[in-house]
């Protein structure tokens, strides 16, 4: 029986409810080191992990043994259940809707992993907003009537 060889490295960007600035510096490490166990548990390796206090991304060596919806989700609900169960949160915590996920190839593999964890160098100089977009764009994805984020600026 022949084994399965994969690459697949895969960016992923979610934001919590409202695209609220609800991830606080004070416990952000503490979330994205529960985030890259999630992740390892499940058999994929966090290759970086970055944000913001209105967002966060991943990028992740994925496993064809899941979807990227399955992955995502399970992140959602463990992370969102973490934070509420430590009371990291003053204020009421929920993860939005949807997300953006972005494949890419061996040869940008360094460049991504050096872009993640510098989220906050990157927005000093972008929004939030401008850099998803471009991201959108950058990939060819059509919006259509698809609701990308909601946007609070």
């Amino acid at each position: 029986m022949a084994d399965v060889f994969s690459q697949l490295y895969v960016h992923i960007v979610f934001t919590p409810k409202h695209r609220q600035a609800l991830i606080q510096p004070a416990w952000e490490n503490r979330l994205h080191q529960y985030i890259t166990g999630i992740v390892r548990e499940r058999g994929h390796k966090m290759l970086a992990i970055g944000g913001m206090p209105d967002h966060i991304h991943l990028f992740v060596g994925l496993k064809p043994s899941e979807s990227v919806s399955s992955l995502v989700r399970e992140i959602k609900k463990a992370s969102n259940a973490f934070i509420k169960d430590n009371r990291l949160s003053k204020f009421p915590f929920s993860w939005q809707n949807g997300y953006g996920v972005f494949s890419h190839r061996h040869s940008n593999k360094k460049r991504v992993i050096d872009y993640v964890p510098r989220q906050k160098e990157h927005h000093q100089k972008s929004s939030f907003r401008q850099e998803y977009e471009a991201l959108i764009d950058e990939f060819g994805i059509e919006r259509g009537k698809k609701m990308v984020f909601e946007w609070l600026d």
